[in-house]
């Protein structure tokens, strides 16, 4: 099976963050929610999809604050390969997981009406204590890479194990980027939300990290905008990949 088309849908305030004061807000929280209903809603715009990426920050947000613990070696060998915990799940949270640090406590949690199923992205380095925590609170977990996650496999791996085309990208910032910079993310879907916070210490749409991808223009082509009731403004782009340089002098 091919790699699924990956949409980064996210929502932002008007001066590019997605996260900070102004989230909290009614207009932010109506905005998001607008958001929720285009990829989850019952009267979805993205339907092809199974669930959506995330990236550790916003996993530990969901967590919240967790005590710093050791886990005990298992009893028993954990089996090897891919675990799925829940196969009739309908919905499902791929959480990135590049150190095997996650210690979840559940195997879903609820975004507004929806529940998701928690699906660990991890590389074969991941310890098998991890694992075997991982199974005890039935949080499901695809193996891709070695010692470090292999994110292209971890995606073909999604679209092969659910049986989906479609994958939705839904942050944070390191990880959107680190996506689009390696070619593994085909469209743009943007919620903008009427609000701005000026908050110069959050996180943009977009961001570098010297881990993981370097800056670099990229392109993108406009594909529609559309105005949403609460004057929020729907866009999307494709994504056209890096921006070849002009070496022409100006006059």
């Amino acid at each position: 099976m091919s790699r699924p088309r990956i949409i980064c849908h996210m929502h932002t305030l008007l001066n590019g963050k997605i996260d900070g004061i102004a989230n909290p807000t009614p207009v932010g929280m109506r905005s998001q929610k607008l958001y929720f209903d285009l990829f989850l809603g019952e009267n979805r715009a993205f339907t092809k999809h199974r669930g959506w990426i995330s990236g550790s920050g916003t996993s530990r947000a969901i967590l919240g604050e967790q005590p710093e613990r050791e886990l005990p070696v298992p009893t028993e060998p954990v089996p090897p390969g891919d675990f799925i915990a829940d196969p009739a799940a309908q919905m499902h949270y791929f959480a990135v997981d590049r150190s095997g640090s996650l210690l979840w406590d559940r195997g879903s949690f609820n975004y507004f009406d929806v529940e998701a199923h928690i699906v660990e992205l991890i590389p074969a380095s991941a310890g098998d204590a991890f694992k075997a925590h991982l199974r005890s609170v039935g949080v499901s977990y695809l193996i891709a890479g070695d010692e470090t996650l292999d994110m292209e496999q971890a995606v073909r791996k999604i679209g092969d194990t659910f049986g989906t085309d479609e994958i939705i990208l839904g942050g944070g910032a390191t990880l959107n980027w680190s996506m689009i910079r390696d070619g593994l993310c085909d469209e743009i879907s943007l919620v903008l939300m009427p609000t701005a916070d000026g908050e110069n210490h959050t996180h943009s749409l977009f961001e570098a990290n010297d881990k993981y991808s370097a800056p670099v223009p990229i392109g993108f082509a406009l594909k529609s905008v559309e105005p949403l009731d609460d004057g929020s403004v729907w866009l999307r782009y494709d994504v056209q990949g890096p921006v070849a340089e002009d070496r022409q002098t100006p006059r």
